[in-house]
């Protein structure tokens, strides 16, 4: 049997007129603009990384932390950046890398087995305001909170950011072959998961 996975409503939130990467890029070179180009690429992207990082880590301390750990790599390493790579791919590399070594930390730390901390992260959804949404919702982030953590970015990014993989290629360093499977593979888990525990 396969369950529908249902994208949740897109968040409220009034995104204010952004400005283009390629005038942000510029700023930021500019010694003179550079504090200029720092508060649009904010004004861009600090919601959607944050977000994206909240998806991972699930509470919203946790995900502050992160994303603050991440601007500041981003403002200490921006002056080199190459135009070769997209601001939008960079950006979120960084932020994914940055999820990913926290939730790893979290689990050499934790004296519970990885199994227990993945239904942990999928528990904690209970009492998050950002996820007591519509119980078909509830049962979507908490089936994909259960996946292994690499595969849950890969879910993320494809699902709730829509992104190429072409770009999750360049924002995870993994070919498109194995991400379209890893996709494929955690949309089976959660089908599974769903139906599972789908209530009666």
């Amino acid at each position: 049997m396969s369950v529908p996975i249902r994208k949740p409503s897109p968040q409220t939130v009034q995104e204010p007129v952004h400005t283009e990467d390629e005038q942000i890029i510029a700023w930021i070179k500019d010694p003179g603009t550079v504090d200029r180009g720092f508060r649009a690429l904010l004004a861009k992207y600090q919601e959607r990384l944050y977000w994206h990082v909240r998806r991972l880590v699930i509470e919203h301390e946790d995900t502050n932390d992160v994303v603050q750990e991440c601007l500041v790599k981003v403002y200490r390493k921006i002056g080199s950046f190459r135009k070769d790579s997209g601001l939008y791919t960079w950006l979120y590399r960084i932020a994914t890398n940055e999820a990913l070594s926290f939730l790893r930390k979290q689990k050499r730390k934790a004296t519970r087995s990885i199994d227990d901390e993945e239904l942990l992260l999928a528990e904690k959804l209970k009492a998050d305001a950002y996820f007591d949404g519509d119980a078909a919702q509830l049962h979507l982030q908490r089936a994909v909170a259960q996946l292994p953590d690499k595969q849950r970015a890969v879910f993320n990014l494809r699902y709730f950011e829509e992104m190429s993989y072409q770009d999750m290629s360049e924002v995870l360093s993994t070919s498109t072959g194995a991400l379209k499977a890893s996709y494929h593979h955690a949309v089976k888990k959660i089908e599974k998961s769903m139906v599972a525990t789908e209530p009666n």
